[in-house]
C-alpha cells in the first residue's frame, strides 16, 4: 500500500460539508438518496447522517471494472424496484473515472421521470474522462492512479481502509 492520499480526517471534514450543501439545496423537499453498490456504501452511510432533510436510501448495483481497468460495459446488477417519478433523486456514486458508468446511469434514472436527478460523488479523475457527466456535488479530484479505502476496492479488498490510498502497481 502506497501513500495517504486523503487521510480520514479530511474526509469526514469534506462530508460534513457536502451534507449541509444538500440540505440547503433541499430544503422543505424529501430526498431520495441512491447509492451505488458496492463502493459507494461507506460513504453514502457516512453522507446521509449528515443530511438534515427527510431522505430515505435505496440501492444500485452496477459493474464496470475489470481489475483496475474501468470498462466502457455498463451492466445493471441489481436495479431500483421503488417508482421514481416526480422524486428528488440524489445518486452518490464512489469515484467518476472515464464518464461511462455515471452517464449510463444518469440516463436510466432520468427514463423513469425524477422530479429532480442531481449526482453526488466521492470523487473524480477529470484527467480519465471520456464522457462529460455535471456533478451537483463532488468531495474530490484525484489524480490518476488507482485509490483504495473509503469504500473503494481492488477485487473486494481494502474497502475498510478509512483513508483513500494510492494502490501500490506492485499488488
Amino acid at each position: 500500500m502506497a501513500r495517504v492520499l486523503i487521510d480520514r480526517r479530511t474526509i469526514h471534514k469534506r462530508v460534513r460539508e457536502l451534507g449541509i450543501a444538500i440540505s440547503r439545496d433541499y430544503a422543505g423537499e424529501e430526498l431520495l438518496v441512491v447509492a451505488i453498490l458496492k463502493g459507494a456504501a461507506i460513504f453514502v452511510a457516512d453522507l446521509v447522517r449528515q443530511i438534515a432533510v427527510p431522505l430515505s436510501v435505496e440501492f444500485m448495483e452496477v459493474c464496470s471494472y475489470d481489475g483496475t481497468e474501468s470498462t466502457s460495459r455498463v451492466a445493471i446488477i441489481k436495479d431500483l424496484q421503488a417508482p421514481l417519478a416526480g422524486k428528488n433523486i440524489l445518486l452518490v456514486e464512489d469515484i467518476v473515472d472515464t464518464g461511462a458508468t455515471l452517464s449510463s446511469l444518469i440516463t436510466h434514472l432520468r427514463a423513469r421521470n425524477p422530479k429532480t436527478l442531481r449526482v453526488c460523488a466521492l470523487l473524480t479523475k477529470p484527467d480519465r474522462r471520456l464522457i462529460h457527466v455535471d456533478l451537483d456535488y463532488l468531495g474530490f479530484s484525484v489524480p490518476n492512479e488507482f485509490v483504495v479505502g473509503y469504500g473503494l476496492d481492488y477485487r473486494g479488498l481494502y474497502r475498510n481502509l478509512p483513508d483513500l490510498r494510492i494502490l501500490n502497481s506492485q499488488m
